[in-house]
């Protein structure tokens, strides 16, 4: 597959660009509050905010372990303020309706905002602090556009069209994206955080070019493997592996390009409910949350059946493994864990427009 040349998805992307991406809402009554949102669910999710809260630094960030992962593993190169882990942190209180001068963790958001601000390189755009890399700097990305769609807060814009432009010139002839800008090689757990926050720029109406998605796109659809359903971590390199956590990835970022009606995707739904880790299974092991972070936003998007029996299961396997501090713990640590289990917890909330159908 030539994945420069995907005309029908360019197309798609082409149109989705014209629609006005979607806005919160705090008035509406969701459905789910009704049907899906039980109080023990309720109780799970204000355990972990109040977590959080009190983890917060004085800077405004979290600390964690930093690092990269390796293979299974996760190599530690520091320990402190971590890029990633505060703007997932921060996209939890907003998950959950709170916003700079909204809610009772109002202003735990502002200073995480703050923090992530003070982290953008003015001349290129990357966010990174204590050499952590683009995971964090797509999550820190995805945070800081939420911010500005759902509050206008005038300084974000510049600074988004940055990021966006930044990412524009280091996509590499792959259509992808790779640990740090203007890589040569690529990966589709880089790509799809990239690709999220290219979705929610361009909802809140910062520019992005659709040649860009369209190539990303097709970097995606490469690395989709037709006899099993999963999605490989590196198409260009035969024989690389497929998982769990890169095939959920893989859905969700096709999901975010504006791609929604393709028979990749619901091969990879079923490999999904094939392959399903269980919290039992390695309770400390990082691609746990990351790959239900991305699982649980593959079947929120397709609903029916698939997310109606998916939810009570990680919902249920979620709420039994929280610890009583209101925190979950894994290796990379428990402001990580914490923050990827409430925001699994919170999508059928619909409050965060990346989470929004």
């Amino acid at each position: 597959m030539d994945p420069g040349k995907p005309v029908l998805h360019l197309i798609v992307f082409a149109l989705l660009a014209l629609c006005p991406g979607p806005g919160p809402s705090y008035s509406e009554e969701k459905p789910a509050r009704k049907t899906e949102i039980t109080p023990e669910l309720d109780k799970s999710i204000k355990a972990s905010l109040e977590y959080l809260a009190r983890t917060q630094r004085d800077d405004g960030s979290w600390s964690c372990r930093i690092g990269y992962k390796l293979n299974y593993d996760y190599i530690e190169t520091g320990y402190g303020p971590h890029v990633g882990v505060t703007a997932l942190a921060g996209m939890t209180f907003m998950a959950n309706g709170h916003l700079p001068g909204r809610g009772k963790y109002g202003n735990n958001v502002k200073k995480a905002v703050d923090f992530i601000v003070s982290c953008i390189d003015p001349n290129t755009g990357f966010v990174s602090r204590d050499l952590s890399r683009m995971y964090s700097h797509a999550f820190a990305s995805l945070f800081l556009a939420e911010i500005y769609g759902m509050t206008h807060r005038a300084d974000l814009k510049e600074k988004l069209k940055l990021i966006v432009n930044l990412l524009v010139s280091c996509q590499n002839k792959f259509g992808g994206w790779r640990y740090l800008p203007f890589s040569t090689e690529s990966d589709i757990s880089i790509t799809v955080c990239q690709l999220q926050f290219l979705r929610a720029a361009r909802n809140c109406g910062i520019a992005v070019p659709p040649a860009t998605i369209a190539r990303a796109i097709g970097y995606v659809k490469a690395c989709h493997l037709k006899h099993s359903g999963g999605f490989t971590y590196q198409f260009e390199r035969p024989g690389s592996r497929s998982t769990f956590a890169l095939t959920a990835a893989g859905i969700t970022a096709l999901h975010s390009s504006g791609v929604y009606f393709d028979d990749d995707i619901r091969r990879g739904l079923f490999f999904l409910t094939r392959n399903r880790p269980r919290r039992d299974e390695g309770s400390n092991d990082f691609h746990y949350f990351y790959g239900h972070y991305y699982a649980i936003q593959a079947f929120y998007q397709e609903g029916g059946d698939f997310w109606a029996q998916w939810w009570p299961q990680i919902r249920d396997e979620l709420i039994a493994s929280q610890k009583k501090d209101g925190s979950w713990l894994d290796e990379v640590g428990p402001t990580y864990a914490t923050a990827m289990a409430a925001l699994i917890l919170s999508i059928p909330l619909e409050i965060l427009p990346i989470f929004q159908r």
